[in-house]
């Protein structure tokens, strides 16, 4: 598969897109036709006209997967595809509804570029039970496409040791996932990303990842880093760990 899964899509200061925009001209095919996925947000047309006005000057056409009436396909018609963020409960929803989850899931695996934001990276993984989105609406199922076996974390978050504010942290929060379910979580932070060529993956960005697995301590992959162990990683959801009696 040839995935690349961004943590977010705008930076601090940034336009859309800019901070990424050398890894994802290079990612996708030259004059792609780029089949986007606007789902995660409400106003689709906004939406599209966003990411065109991103990518066109650099010779990529973009068409929204709404535009044409029939989802699948605009998706059938492209050379690559990129679902973007907003809410992820939302964007899982349409995606049940429109037939593209098992369209995406096929369409990738047999080789179509897939490119995901935040959200669209939440997507990538087997579950949506590490977003952090709240559940404005409920899908038929936290089953997500299952492009890689692991899950992933978008927008994660450092501790902030001088915060006042007495919720959990990211990290407390994965925590408890990894409590009731045995598969690895790897934290993108804003600015980083993952690519999946084939077998192997690799952390890109300006910031490294951060991985958590049962059992152990949480650890840092660095910008470059090969994280191609993570895509054979064995995936045990409500499996929950030994609790005293």
């Amino acid at each position: 598969m040839d995935l690349l899964l961004l943590s977010n899509s705008t930076q601090h200061g940034q336009g859309y897109l800019a901070h990424a925009l050398d890894t994802v001209t290079s990612f996708l095919p030259s004059g792609a036709r780029l089949a986007f996925v606007p789902y995660a947000l409400a106003d689709h047309d906004a939406y599209t006209a966003r990411v065109r006005g991103a990518l066109e000057p650099s010779g990529i056409t973009v068409r929204g997967v709404h535009e044409s009436g029939d989802p699948l396909v605009a998706l059938a018609d492209a050379d690559a595809v990129f679902v973007g963020g907003g809410n992820s409960f939302r964007l899982l929803s349409a995606l049940y509804r429109t037939g593209l989850r098992d369209a995406l899931r096929t369409a990738v695996r047999g080789g179509l570029p897939y490119m995901g934001a935040s959200a669209g990276t939440n997507m990538a993984a087997p579950s949506l039970r590490t977003t952090n989105d709240m559940p404005i609406v409920q899908p038929p199922s936290f089953e997500t496409l299952g492009l890689v076996p692991f899950q992933i974390n978008p927008h994660y978050l450092d501790p902030d040791p001088l915060s006042t504010h007495k919720g959990e942290t990211r990290e407390e929060r994965l925590t408890e996932f990894l409590e009731e379910n045995d598969v690895p979580v790897l934290g993108l932070r804003e600015g980083s990303w993952l690519r999946v060529a084939g077998e192997r993956a690799t952390v890109g960005g300006e910031r490294p990842a951060r991985l958590f697995a049962r059992g152990a301590e949480p650890r840092e992959l660095a910008a470059g880093s090969d994280a191609s162990f993570l895509l054979t990683a064995k995936a045990a959801f409500d499996s929950p760990t030994r609790r005293a009696a």
